[in-house]
């Protein structure tokens, strides 16, 4: 009767261990094919985190950044007291002319690229094509606005591709003038400083709408190297930025 019955059992016990068996151990294909999964879903989320955040951000400042959380990791392993200055203001509190001096030190074609400039990529390429090593960066306000909101200033191949991937949904989300408010609102001009509010202060005694011609060119030529330059050195590079500025007609 056992045996008869056996005949009808559940099919979906057959790849049930028999009591004492050991089951079968998972194969290298079935642990990278689980591995890929629990990759794809975990940049699921991220990328749901990012482009939540980007509603957000149209309409409220973010009241840190990855880079700024980084420097701040990073005072615990320094000496001195580090001082964290960061005043966001509208755009329209922030001079002209550092709007200006900035998109032509930072990224001239701004305000006709879709948040990706191939043109400047294939320049960089072209210029670092035999040198062994990229001498500059191609990266857009845009991209250079992702990573300060997200991510660090460590160089990381998979940070840049997504990096790519992102900045067009900022340019379809924020649009322009929010992205360049952000940017000029959260990237670092000395150490602590963050935006153009807290730098203009530091720096000139002066409110970031007050800024004049010549102290936008040496603010915006501090920017690649924020921690090292100081605007009243900048006399070389000002003088380049300013140059700029009239070719752009600014």
């Amino acid at each position: 009767m056992k045996k008869w019955l056996g005949r009808f059992r559940n099919p979906l016990a057959a790849d049930t261990p028999r009591r004492g068996q050991r089951p079968g151990k998972p194969t290298f294909r079935s642990r990278i094919f689980a591995a890929c999964a629990l990759l794809a879903k975990a940049m699921a989320c991220f990328y749901v985190f990012w482009i939540g955040s980007f509603l957000l951000l149209k309409w409220i400042d973010p009241w840190t950044t990855g880079v700024q959380m980084q420097r701040r990791v990073e005072s615990w392993f320094k000496p001195g007291k580090y001082e964290k200055r960061y005043a966001p203001v509208d755009l329209t509190r922030i001079s002209p002319q550092l709007r200006n001096a900035v998109v032509a030190a930072e990224d001239g074609n701004f305000h006709r690229h879709w948040g990706l400039d191939p043109g400047a990529m294939a320049e960089v390429a072209r210029e670092s094509a035999g040198k062994g090593r990229v001498r500059r960066g191609a990266s857009t306000i845009t991209q250079q606005l992702v990573k300060n909101l997200f991510f660090t200033t460590h160089a990381n191949p998979v940070r840049k591709v997504i990096e790519w991937t992102l900045a067009p949904v900022a340019e379809v989300i924020l649009g322009k003038e929010r992205i360049l408010e952000l940017y000029l609102n959260v990237i670092e001009w000395g150490p602590g400083l963050y935006g153009a509010e807290a730098a203009a202060r530091y720096h000139y005694r002066a409110s970031a709408a007050s800024l004049s011609r010549d102290q936008a060119a040496r603010m915006a030529a501090c920017v690649p190297a924020p921690r090292r330059r100081r605007p009243a050195a900048m006399n070389q590079y000002a003088a380049i930025i300013d140059a700029r500025m009239r070719m752009m007609g600014y």
